[in-house]
């Protein structure tokens, strides 16, 4: 017996229902990313390793996928590396190339690789898959979508604020209400880790800290710990990552621990900025909040850190995140370019409309009305009809095969087809069709030549 066939861990098919339902948030999301003024690109699903590696932290570098090199990709590898099976030096020499990890650091290659054909400043998106060796589990794929907005070449603190309402104005249409619209800045980051002595360890913290809701206040702990940060040290912040909106203002706590640190009220001072304008403008479905525990644990950001969580009754990580950072293609050689964006986690506000019951009823309906096949004769005769039907924008069908009523029905309401079309021996002779409604079983007979009537009633 031929063995059952799999797909690998973290990876789905995907059925007719969902694609439809998929296509409905990238339709949005794009409408969106449009009104704003945001322009489509796209690269490839595979990069040169070196233009990966080394943008995302160790962390990240150990999740990039990465992809033999073709032919006998062993022949080239020295013996004496081989026979020390030191994976820091093996991968090297067997594989060039990797699947992207996100969007961005390909966006900063594209833009440095194209900028005398750009117009900065530069607002693009781009919907792509991406691929992350990570640990599958509930909203954590192998293999997701990223939608992404950027900006590049403009200094300014009012993108912040078009990509908060961007985010905003996304969800109002989806219909999503209450998401958080979590902000930090890295210079606040930078900052505290002045004010406890542990400037030296600003990545390990911000790694560390990004885990707080994986792994918990004592998790993070213990890894601060592990990087050589005293006990000391860290009891001097914690009391930070505890603040909440509906204690005293987080603003002012934090003014207040960093008052004898330059780079930190820098970072205060720009987040005010956004915070009262974005308060002046107005949200329709977000709410924006301080989290200071926010880090986001990419070693590019700069600046604002942005992060989108689900309404508080939803189980489920961020829907959505991004941030500024000042000087990602000075990686490539071109420098003092700034840059912000953010990303709209697709799988994730999937499941969230699904468990909220936010997608439209109709969403499925890829068929609106189905004729019924009685024979050769009467389904030539549909044919046209249909095409005229498709023609006016109606979706339309025919039954393939003259089966029995009972069967091509079922098939209707399976396929939740809110119409039949019956064009049978009388109504060919009397060149009508009779429209039934699937779900009360009402029915009335139209001429061929009164077809247009139809989207009066569908």
């Amino acid at each position: 017996m031929a063995q059952k066939p799999s797909i690998p861990k973290g990876t789905r098919d995907f059925t007719p229902p969902e694609v439809v339902k998929r296509n409905y948030i990238f339709d949005t999301i794009k409408r969106q990313f449009q009104l704003f003024g945001f322009q489509p690109i796209e690269t490839p699903s595979f990069e040169n390793l070196d233009t990966l590696l080394g943008k995302y932290g160790d962390e990240g570098d150990r999740l990039i996928f990465k992809i033999l090199n073709s032919g006998d990709y062993l022949n080239k590898v020295e013996e004496s590396v081989y026979k020390a099976k030191d994976f820091s030096k093996l991968t090297p020499q067997i594989t060039e190339k990797g699947l992207r990890y996100d969007l961005t650091v390909p966006f900063a290659r594209y833009v440095v690789m194209h900028q005398n054909e750009i117009d900065f400043p530069f607002k693009r998106y781009q919907i792509q898959p991406v691929w992350r060796a990570d640990r599958p589990q509930k909203g954590r794929f192998r293999e997701f979508y990223q939608c992404d907005a950027d900006v590049v070449g403009a200094n300014s603190p009012f993108q912040e604020i078009e990509l908060i309402q961007l985010y905003d104005a996304v969800f109002t249409d989806l219909g999503l209400k209450k998401v958080c619209i979590k902000l930090n800045h890295r210079k606040i980051l930078t900052g505290i880790t002045e004010v406890i002595g542990a400037q030296d360890k600003l990545i390990p913290f911000t790694v560390a800290l990004d885990k707080l809701d994986k792994i918990g206040k004592e998790g993070v702990i213990k890894e601060l710990l592990d990087n050589g940060i005293t006990r000391e040290a860290i009891d001097m912040a914690m009391p930070l990552f505890a603040l909440t909106n509906q204690q005293k203002n987080p603003i002012e706590v934090i003014s207040d621990f960093l008052k004898n640190s330059m780079i930190g009220q820098e970072g205060i001072k720009e987040l005010q900025f956004i915070i009262e304008n974005i308060e002046r403008l107005g949200l329709s479905s977000a709410e924006v909040t301080i989290d200071v525990s926010l880090a986001r644990g990419l070693n590019y950001y700069t600046g604002t850190i942005i992060e989108v969580a689900a309404p508080k009754n939803i189980s489920m990580g961020s829907i959505g995140g991004g941030g500024r950072y000042d000087d990602l293609t000075g990686i490539f050689g071109m420098k003092d370019l700034s840059g912000v964006g953010i990303s709209f986690g697709l799988d994730r506000i999937y499941l969230v409309l699904e468990e909220l019951g936010l997608f439209p009823e109709t969403i499925d309906q890829s068929v609106q009305v189905l004729f019924v096949n009685f024979g050769k004769k009467e389904a030539m005769a549909a044919l046209p009809l249909i095409r005229t039907l498709r023609g006016q924008g109606i979706k339309a069908d025919l039954y393939p095969a003259d089966t029995k009523l009972q069967k091509q029905f079922k098939y209707a309401n399976n396929r939740n087809i809110p119409y039949v079309a019956l064009l049978g021996k009388d109504e060919l002779e009397q060149q009508t069709v009779v429209l039934k409604n699937m779900a009360d079983g009402s029915q009335r007979a139209y001429l061929w030549n009164e077809l247009q009537q139809f989207r009066d009633v569908l």
